[in-house]
């Protein structure tokens, strides 16, 4: 028989970790297991993937008008902003080894209520950042288009809206292509995308040797024309380019050996990402006066072109963006089915969300419901909006990520844990700063959606998902967790 919690005991119950845990290993008993395909290799691909072209491809167009040559100083304050949070989603991950990311950690630690919360956090995380990253894929195409054959998409059905166009058809079809793939099965995925990871890194260090040629130290003046100010709003807007990290503990329940790789994956993205954003912001604003940055179109590629005088490098960068650009939206379009997907398995949300094809290992309603979702926004909703609503999205769950650490240090301390956050608990503590800081630099329009957001998922919660919870079930009525030595 089932138990009628009050009102408080809904909100603040928490799911156990053994529990969150047996569910992964195989308990369940419908169909609905997801399978473990991926190496370390393939995750940290997954990482990389969902973070090296998120920004780094389309974002100084926006950055640099913010913060001028200092913009690489944004991309720094991001990163460590980023690498903070980066060793708690490492301590967490290891310990809670599931998808569901920063929403199973807020269930496991700081209650029902807030994980609920966190997961619409994710959905703008996931779902609103594929949108922007699909807006940004039609500019490259035609860039790619008109020096290869001389024509472009016309900009009414290629541009964002906002931005000359009306409805953004390439978009659409990029994530219908990602959705196709989505579907075949996850290893099939992670080996197309480890093989554009491969490309997007050959294709940026190309631009970085290129671009240093042309490196004049007279375009780094006024290096931060706007101040710290400046320097913050940018790192505020371009912090959904480190969204990749938060990508990484998504595929939990499909790592192999997932206490090891998970915190390993973390760590090797946030190196490689780093690098690769700092060195390219840095050889662009040496090669290119800081004024030229605003609305520019597929700008790095044109920076090339600028440079060599010839069409060759930058056809080959606007190739390799396309590539690029595919790999992230394939990333965070599977991120985000994950999540849904542990959110429909909780009970938050109908079943049919963790409905597991027997013959792909997929979630195929859950992934085509996602990819309508997301090629309806990248096709209609302006650029700027969205990427504004990621970067919310990102930081609040990266908040509760550092937050949950410490929780769970605390009621669970004898948790086997693959790797502990160093310096603990400052680390968490600073994480959290940091992260305040950047969302503090946001914009007021930027606050207005999110509050609408918010009111969406209490909306969502107290109408579907408190009374539907897994969690309102007896003892009896729960999955057994495996015993674990």
């Amino acid at each position: 028989m089932s138990t009628t919690p009050t009102l408080g005991q809904a909100l603040l119950r928490r799911k156990p970790v053994a529990t969150l845990i047996a569910e992964s290993d195989g308990s369940r008993t419908d169909g609905g297991q997801l399978r473990r395909s991926i190496g370390l290799w393939q995750l940290s691909a997954i990482g990389i993937g969902a973070t090296v072209g998120t920004g780094i491809f389309f974002v100084l167009s926006a950055a640099v008008p913010e913060a001028g040559p200092a913009v690489v100083v944004s991309f720094l304050l991001a990163a460590v902003t980023a690498g903070l949070t980066a060793l708690c989603y490492a301590e967490l991950a290891s310990a809670i080894p599931v998808s569901g990311s920063s929403y199973s950690y807020a269930y496991a630690t700081l209650g029902e209520a807030t994980a609920f919360g966190v997961g619409v956090c994710l959905l703008l995380e996931y779902g609103v950042s594929a949108s922007a990253i699909a807006v940004s894929w039609g500019q490259y195409l035609n860039k790619f288009f008109e020096l290869a054959f001389g024509f472009r998409v016309p900009d009414w059905l290629a541009a964002p809206p906002g931005h000359g166009g009306y409805v953004n058809l390439p978009a659409v079809v990029l994530v219908a292509l990602v959705v196709l793939l989505l579907v075949r099965g996850v290893s099939e995925s992670a080996r197309v995308n480890a093989a554009m990871v491969g490309i997007k890194i050959v294709v940026l260090v190309l631009f970085v040797a290129v671009g240093l040629t042309g490196y004049h130290s007279g375009n780094l003046h006024d290096f931060m024309p706007f101040g710290w100010s400046g320097v913050g709003v940018a790192a505020s807007s371009i912090f959904f380019s480190f969204i990749g990290l938060d990508a990484v503990s998504t595929a939990g329940e499909e790592v192999r050996n997932p206490r090891r790789n998970l915190p390993l994956a973390i760590v090797i993205s946030l190196v490689v990402v780093t690098l690769l954003y700092v060195a390219v912001a840095l050889a662009a604003v040496g090669a290119q006066p800081w004024g030229r940055f605003d609305g520019q179109e597929a700008g790095l590629a044109q920076i090339l072109q600028d440079l060599t005088g010839q069409t060759w490098p930058a056809l080959v960068f606007a190739l390799g963006a396309i590539v690029s650009i595919f790999s992230v939206t394939l990333v965070v379009v599977y991120g985000q089915t994950r999540i849904l997907y542990s959110m429909g398995r909780d009970g938050l949300l109908p079943a049919r969300f963790a409905a597991v094809s027997p013959r792909t290992g997929t979630p195929v309603w859950n992934t085509l419901v996602v990819g309508a979702g997301v090629a309806l926004l990248a096709a209609v909703v302006p650029l700027d909006v969205l990427t504004d609503l990621t970067s919310m999205g990102t930081l609040v769950a990266f908040s509760v990520v550092s937050i949950g650490v410490m929780v769970l240090r605390r009621t669970n301390p004898a948790l086997e844990r693959g790797f502990k956050v160093p310096g603990y608990p400052v680390t968490p503590l600073l994480s959290v700063a940091f992260c305040a800081y950047l969302i503090k630099g946001l914009h007021a329009l930027t606050f207005a959606f999110f509050g609408v957001a918010m009111l969406i998922a209490a909306a969502g919660y107290f109408g579907y998902g408190i009374r539907h919870s897994r969690l309102t079930r007896t003892p009896a009525e729960q999955p057994v967790p495996a015993v674990r030595g």
